[in-house]
């Protein structure tokens, strides 16, 4: 992950998951998706970052991390770290 890119570890199957990567959509932010499905080693990555097993996990270029954040504390971290 470079200093300047977000990380959203999900699966497909979860709501959660597919209402944060259609709002980083609408807003336009890139991000990296891992598909915790198709990459075993990257569910570890995403428990001991969050320290839960809840998904997404939402890492942003800051190190800091939000689990199964609402849209609005998504949005109000992007602003606070001038992404939108």
């Amino acid at each position: 992950m470079t200093a300047s890119s977000l990380r959203v570890f999900g699966a497909d199957w979860c709501r959660d998951c597919r209402r944060t990567k259609q709002q980083l959509d609408g807003l336009g932010v890139d991000y990296d998706y891992v598909d915790l499905e198709r990459d075993e080693t990257a569910a570890a990555e995403a428990q001991r970052i969050s320290g839960r097993m809840n998904i997404p996990v939402v890492v942003f270029p800051d190190g800091s991390h939000q689990v199964e954040p609402s849209n609005d504390e998504v949005e109000a971290k992007l602003r606070e770290l001038s992404l939108v």
